[in-house]
C-alpha cells in the first residue's frame, strides 16, 4: 500500500507529521506505515494500491478526477481565505517588484501542473515575458533573491513554512496576492474506504494537539467537492 504525505514535507514538520499519521493508525487497525514517495508522484496517484496521499487542484481536475477518490480537505487557516481555501501569494525582491502591468519580466514557477505555482498567476494575467520551471516553490523563492527572476507564485502556507524556516526569506516581499481557491486535498484509490478515512484523518487532525497543529498548520478536515475543483478552468502550458 502506498500512504505518504509529500506535500510541505520540510524537516521542521516531519516530526509532526510522524505523529499525526500514528494518530490515523490508531483509529484504523489497517492502516499501513507511511511509505517515501516516488521520484513520480503522480504514478503514486495513480496507482490502485494507493491507500493515502495529497496532491494540488490542478492535477486533480486535469488528471485524477474520475481515477481517485477525494477524502477531504485541510482547513490550514490562511488569511483572507475561507476555510478549506488557500491562495498564492507573488514574491518580488525587496524594493525591486517588477512592473505588474507591463507582465516584462521573469516568472519563477515550480512546475506546469502546480495550481499555486502556475495556474494561479495565469488567472490574474501575470504569465510573465520569461519563465523559469525551478522544480518546487523554495527554489523559486531562492531564483527570485538570486536575481535569476523577477516574480514567484508562492502558495501561502508554503510562504509561512519559509518565513518561519528560512532566514533569507526577509529579503522577499509579497506583490500581489491571487484569489482562493480549495486548497490541496487528500486523495485514495478508487477501491479504499474514503468514507472511513476522512473520520480517522478528521479525528487524528483533532487529537494530535495544538502544537503539532500549529507545526503542520492543520486545524481541521472539510469536505469540499469535486466539482467545487473542477469548476476552475485549466490554465495554458507555459
Amino acid at each position: 500500500m502506498i500512504a505518504h504525505l509529500p506535500m510541505y514535507d520540510v524537516p521542521a514538520n516531519r516530526a509532526a507529521h510522524r505523529r499525526l499519521w500514528q494518530a490515523v493508525q490508531d483509529h484504523l487497525s489497517d492502516a499501513p506505515d507511511l511509505t517515501p514517495p516516488s521520484e513520480n508522484l503522480m504514478v503514486d496517484w495513480l496507482n490502485p494500491e494507493l491507500y493515502l496521499s495529497q496532491t494540488c487542484g490542478l492535477p486533480y481536475r486535469a488528471a485524477l478526477h474520475g481515477k481517485v477518490q477525494l477524502i477531504g480537505t485541510p482547513d490550514n487557516q490562511i488569511s483572507n481565505c475561507p476555510p478549506g481555501y488557500y491562495c498564492s501569494v507573488l514574491l518580488a525582491r525587496k524594493g525591486a517588484t517588477p512592473n505588474l502591468a507591463a507582465n516584462d519580466f521573469t516568472l519563477a514557477y515550480n512546475e506546469p501542473l502546480s495550481q499555486s505555482g502556475w495556474a494561479a498567476p495565469q488567472s490574474i494575467g501575470l504569465t510573465g515575458a520569461k519563465r523559469l520551471q525551478t522544480g518546487g516553490h523554495a527554489a523559486s523563492a531562492r531564483a527570485v533573491l538570486q536575481g535569476q527572476a523577477d516574480l514567484a507564485s508562492v502558495d501561502a502556507l508554503t510562504w509561512h513554512f519559509l518565513t518561519r524556516d528560512w532566514d533569507k526569506a526577509s529579503g522577499l516581499e509579497i506583490c500581489a496576492t491571487t484569489p482562493a481557491t480549495p486548497t490541496l486535498p487528500y486523495i485514495t484509490a478508487l477501491g479504499e474506504n474514503a468514507a472511513a478515512l476522512r473520520v480517522a484523518l478528521r479525528q487524528a487532525i483533532l487529537s494530535i494537539g495544538p502544537k503539532d497543529r500549529e507545526t503542520l498548520q492543520i486545524f481541521d478536515l472539510i469536505e469540499i467537492s469535486a466539482e467545487t475543483y473542477l469548476q476552475f478552468p485549466l490554465p495554458p502550458a507555459p
